[in-house]
């Protein structure tokens, strides 16, 4: 028996001899008959077994049983109410869960992942019974069970192992930011959220426009690594208009180059040229429909009245990432001529921040000292709006031939 199969053996004994000692608990014996209620757990009766769990929580974690606490009065009653459909409900114990969970530094370990993972599946369906009988509520709890999932990721980030926390978290996130965007009736595609009046758009520091959900959502999708859900999700979106490829455009980008954009950005900054390239050479070969021959010739044009293209951009990003810090200048020009591109993107501080932390890592151009703090706080965050400098300022030349060169070398995009 290997180590860690007779430490969680002894665990599992030690819960046993307290399990058993609680049967003999009332408060025990009455939440479980409550919980055992036939034919229907109606919401009193739900809400009565949940102040008994939540108050059983709080005892067992004062008195160092840190696992009745998590799981046995946490995990196990939270799947029974979420079995009955009691959302509503449940939502106070998960809350208290990942408050627990942190003040016990339990580790986020392959366990705890699984159960993660099976309380998103209960609570999404428990939640989803509502869709078509009470909207208002089937709303609300869509956006807190969107936060149970985002403080549960910042648990694992702080008590895993895992750098930003497991895959299969951010991954669980999002599927339900991108399932609430889908919900949203609001198109909005301003910039900058501050901009945003409606109410239902913004609550505190979330926002839940449309833009700002996909955003988020594709976020996490390349966090999780998850190339082929990205790529299903561009191609359901709509190409660029003449408006939002036009030069000097005012209005923002089309969706769908913005959160390519987004996800590359994402994927250099966290060093993880691989799934970039494998996502940029995937969509250029099965979601780009123009020409990417003429894309090129307009990048280097000047009397075209067309804006950069965002992936002709990302196609010599990737590739000066791939080679050295000796193509510094050419990094610095490319920002420049498409610095506007990304003024006009949705939260582009978030970007600029990423595009800051590339020229750091691949080509040691250090952002001013005021910004370092910030790029670091977004790291950890991977997400976070942050104030972020514009990269417009960035200065060296750039030989015309240097940038034919790099043109011609693009072919490992499929180009």
């Amino acid at each position: 028996m290997s180590a860690a199969a007779a430490r969680r053996r002894k665990q599992l004994a030690a819960k046993a001899a307290l399990l058993a000692s609680s049967n003999d608990d009332p408060i025990t014996t009455q939440m479980n008959n409550l919980l055992a209620t036939t034919p229907d757990l109606t919401e009193s009766i739900a809400y009565e077994a949940l102040q008994l769990a939540q108050s059983q929580v709080r005892k067992n974690v004062i008195h160092g049983h840190y696992n009745l606490a998590t799981e046995t009065y946490g995990y196990d009653v939270l799947c029974k109410l979420l079995e009955r459909n009691k959302a509503s409900v449940a939502t106070q114990l998960m809350t208290l869960l990942v408050q627990v969970l942190n003040e016990t530094h339990t580790e986020c370990n392959d366990e705890w992942i699984v159960k993660i993972q099976n309380i998103d599946k209960l609570n999404v369906a428990a939640i989803d019974t509502l869709k078509h009988v009470n909207g208002g509520e089937y709303t609300r709890l869509m956006k807190l069970h969107a936060k149970f999932l985002k403080s549960v990721l910042a648990w694992s980030n702080s008590l895993g192992k895992v750098r930003f926390g497991p895959l299969q978290f951010h991954k669980l996130l999002a599927d339900q930011l991108w399932t609430m965007s889908e919900q949203s009736n609001t198109n909005s595609s301003n910039t900058d959220k501050s901009s945003n009046s409606n109410d239902d758009e913004t609550e505190g520091n979330e926002d839940y426009s449309k833009v700002g959900l996909q955003s988020d959502a594709i976020t996490h999708y390349a966090l999780a690594e998850d190339i082929t859900t990205i790529l299903s999700k561009l191609s359901t979106l709509s190409a660029p208009s003449k408006e939002e490829t036009s030069q000097n455009h005012t209005c923002p980008p089309c969706i769908r180059e913005q959160l390519l954009t987004r996800s590359i950005l994402l994927l250099l900054s966290i060093e993880n040229i691989r799934d970039a390239h494998k996502l940029l050479s995937s969509y250029l070969s099965t979601i780009e429909t123009r020409s990417i021959d003429e894309l090129k010739t307009s990048y280097m044009s000047k009397t075209d009245n067309k804006a950069p293209s965002h992936p002709i951009f990302l196609s010599m990003l990737v590739e000066i990432c791939r080679k050295n810090a000796k193509t510094g200048p050419l990094f610095n020009w490319l920002l420049k001529s498409f610095n506007n591109e990304l003024q006009t993107m949705y939260k582009h501080e978030v970007c600029k921040a990423y595009v800051n932390n590339i020229g750091k890592v691949y080509f040691n151009i250090l952002p001013p000292p005021s910004m370092m703090a910030t790029i670091e706080n977004m790291m950890n965050m991977m997400g976070g709006a942050g104030g972020m400098g514009g990269a417009g300022g960035m200065g060296g030349g750039i030989n015309p031939a240097m940038m034919q060169a790099m043109m011609s070398q693009m072919g490992g995009m499929g180009m």
